[in-house]
């Protein structure tokens, strides 16, 4: 089959040009039509984004008509034969004309009550995140999540989906296949394998999920041509050294292990990409004027023994020895724990011994999935991370008195859940005022409460976060001052407790300046914006200079959730900008 180059497309007549692109947009060539004219494009991707970009800036009208354009899945056009070529044959792929007569059905009444809803038809690419399509399942699953959305929302959810359609169909008109991406996804889906649950992905720290997936990213980083080892803690270190045996090492990596029900990219992707790069570079027989060491750290996560980067702590010479006999739910230490697995973290001097010598390093750059719709709504398929917020986390018990619902008046009440309450509006209040500022009451309860019962006591979480300290100080302050205002005036007794204190790390501008160019060089924008998740670089910070570049992330951005999806051409592009970086990298004087 003939395929269309990049060359091509740039240097054709404007009308040859529209007409190679007819079916990239569905029955909407003018989308083409503007697109010849900001010609030329130094890439597919850049290609991608330039009509991308045309569809944002068209008029509501012209956007709502492009919507209206796509048939309905397993729809009346779809029975008809009246679907366009490009439609029929993912329509075809996904398994939509061999629905049973269960999901046929239950298509059609999803389908009505969608277009009822929203006025338009329900739009999903349904070749998926890889390209090799979605089930019927899925598609429906897909459909009836999505009805829940506000209409301006599932307008623009509708635009990305036209969006991945159509660079799916321009991949098939071009011939590009995104291989390393589709490798990044299908490494992911097998690591997917190994859970502590039955019917999610939990992988926590030393079980048996945890040590077989550590054994599989070493084969891995053996079969990529690196020297590899499972260090003390658990580490997955691949070391892909230099020809050069005296020059430093640039780091790169992330962590392994899993929130509980978490996604499939959160923090693998990092330590994934890097291996997919290093695998063609040996298959080239290309060497780096520097070593290069992919760390897959084996705990960021904090969920079996509620402490965070250990693995990454211990690189910096950081770990406290004192964590080896901290106990999980069940009782086992962590020593218990290494011990089983066959490391005796607890032998002297063999923890230290991890400890990188700053001296040696170059610095440390991750790659990681947003884990939040700032790219995705900005139609970005990448980002440059220019600091990781800090955070102050609290634990916020609240004492009134617990008397009957129905005798006591509204005026003598000390309800200690009315206090929550109004401590929560003032949290999302406070931390409103000033962009990159978050904060969280992700935890609350009323211990031994009933329904006839004024709450005597409440007990909720805090996290408040943001790139630079000094405005999440502030906020911290705000905060903590009106608490003790709130309870005052209505009588209650509190007690807060800060658990976890982290500093923002900035990243450093000269590699967020090296990150920006690989980008450039792809043709898309190198767009800035802050990480509001914690990583291993924030470890790292405190030894070297640290970078992380974003792939964006889909369904909205959600992340630590099965729903958390990137695709394969965003992997790809990632892969290929962190490749430019590594080629190109140079360390200042």
């Amino acid at each position: 089959m003939s395929t269309t180059t990049l060359d091509q497309l740039n240097g054709c007549d404007a009308d040859t040009f529209t007409q190679l692109l007819r079916g990239i947009y569905e029955h909407s060539p003018w989308v083409a039509q503007r697109g010849a004219a900001v010609r030329p494009f130094v890439s597919l991707a850049s290609l991608k984004m330039a009509l991308q970009r045309i569809v944002s800036e068209s008029s509501e009208a012209e956007q709502l008509a492009l919507i209206c354009a796509h048939p309905e899945l397993a729809g009346k056009a779809a029975i008809a034969g009246e679907l366009t070529t490009e439609s029929a044959g993912e329509q075809a792929r996904a398994g939509l004309t061999h629905c049973t007569p269960e999901e046929f059905a239950a298509l059609q009444k999803l389908n009505d009550d969608y277009r009822e809803k929203f006025g338009f038809p329900f739009i999903v690419a349904v070749k998926g995140p890889r390209g090799t399509g979605l089930t019927r399942q899925q598609i429906i699953a897909a459909l009836r999540r999505r009805l829940k959305n506000q209409r301006i929302d599932e307008v623009r959810e509708s635009l990305r989906q036209i969006h991945r359609i159509a660079e799916l169909r321009l991949n098939d008109l071009v011939g590009a296949e995104p291989r390393v991406g589709e490798q990044i996804l299908d490494w992911a889906e097998t690591l997917a394998q190994w859970s502590n649950a039955e019917d999610n992905l939990t992988c926590a720290y030393m079980t048996d999920a945890h040590r077989n997936v550590a054994a599989q990213l070493a084969s891995w980083m053996v079969d990529a041509g690196m020297e590899t080892e499972i260090d003390v803690l658990g580490n997955v270190v691949g070391r892909y050294r230099s020809a050069n045996p005296d020059a430093k090492t640039l780091l790169t990596g992330s962590h392994y292990d899993t929130v509980r029900n978490g996604g499939k990219y959160d923090g693998r992707e990092g330590i994934l990409l890097p291996i997919a790069v290093v695998k063609s570079l040996h298959e080239r027989g290309e060497r780096l004027p520097f070593h290069l060491e992919i760390i897959g750290f084996a705990e960021e996560e904090g969920l079996r023994f509620r402490t965070n980067f250990l693995g990454s702590s211990a690189l910096i010479g950081a770990f406290d020895m004192a964590l080896l006999e901290r106990t999980d739910g069940e009782g086992i230490s962590m020593r218990e724990a290494l011990q089983a697995a066959g490391h005796d973290a607890a032998a002297p001097g063999v923890v230290a011994a991890l400890a990188r010598d700053p001296k040696q390093l170059l610095g440390f750059v991750e790659v990681h999935i947003e884990q939040g719709p700032v790219l995705l709504e900005r139609d970005l398929p990448l980002g440059i991370v220019t600091s990781i917020a800090g955070s102050h986390r609290y634990i916020v018990e609240l004492t009134g008195t617990a008397s009957h619902a129905g005798t006591t008046p509204m005026t003598m009440r000390r309800d200690a859940a009315a206090a929550a309450a109004e401590i929560i509006l003032c949290v999302e209040r406070r931390c409103s005022v000033e962009p990159g500022l978050v904060g969280t009451v992700g935890q609350l309860e009323v211990p031994n409460g009933s329904v006839n019962v004024i709450p005597g006591s409440c007990r909720l979480s805090l996290d408040i976060r943001a790139p630079a300290d000094a405005p999440r100080d502030a906020a911290v302050a705000d905060v903590l001052q009106e608490i003790d205002s709130i309870c005052a005036r209505r009588g209650i007794e509190h007690r807060i407790e800060r658990v976890a204190l982290a500093a923002a790390a900035p990243c450093a501008p000269w590699l967020m300046e090296q990150l920006a160019a690989a980008v450039k060089r792809q043709g898309i924008p190198a767009f800035e914006l802050p990480s509001g998740a914690g990583h291993d670089a924030m470890m790292l910070a405190r030894a070297t200079d640290v970078a992380m570049l974003f792939t964006r992330c889909g369904n909205g951005g959600i992340s630590h959730n099965p729903l958390e999806t990137m695709t394969a051409d965003d992997a790809e592009l990632s892969a290929q900008v962190f490749l430019d970086f590594l080629r190109g990298f140079k360390k200042p004087a």
